[in-house]
């Protein structure tokens, strides 16, 4: 099973927030070529939204080659899907990273000070992470 976030804060419609989240999950390899997504009902109890919205994310990632209809079974991802989304991930970090640049150069920040903020948020994500990880164990 596949865990998504979604919500009104991305500011993006939440098909397209969907999307996206199967997009990383295949890109992580949290769900493989030939495995089977969560049926629309399923994820649309999971994530407490309409159907329909769960339904017209799917259409999108079929219309996009990343998912295929198995007959009488539901979707699975398609082969060749995992660079498809891998590349889309880069381009979705891309354009959060360009804005966040040019917010900061709004601001007037340098290239150096941005780096350093970069570099100083990278490694407190990353101790978050180790934490987390390191907790229970």
């Amino acid at each position: 099973m596949i865990l998504l976030d979604v919500g009104a804060a991305d500011g993006r419609p939440i098909y397209g927030q969907i999307g996206d989240r199967v997009k990383f999950a295949v890109a992580s390899g949290v769900l493989r070529p030939g495995e089977m997504v969560p049926s629309v009902r399923e994820l649309s109890k999971q994530l407490v939204v309409n159907p329909n919205t769960v339904a017209r994310a799917y259409r999108e990632l079929q219309s996009e080659g990343l998912l295929e209809s198995v007959r009488g079974t539901g979707l699975q991802v398609a082969e060749g899907a995992v660079a498809r989304c891998r590349a889309a991930r880069k381009d979705f970090v891309r354009d959060r990273i360009r804005a966040a640049i040019e917010d900061a150069r709004g601001t007037g920040l340098d290239a150096s000070e941005i780096e350093a903020i970069l570099r100083e948020e990278w490694d407190r994500g990353n101790a978050a992470a180790n934490g987390a990880a390191g907790r229970g164990a």
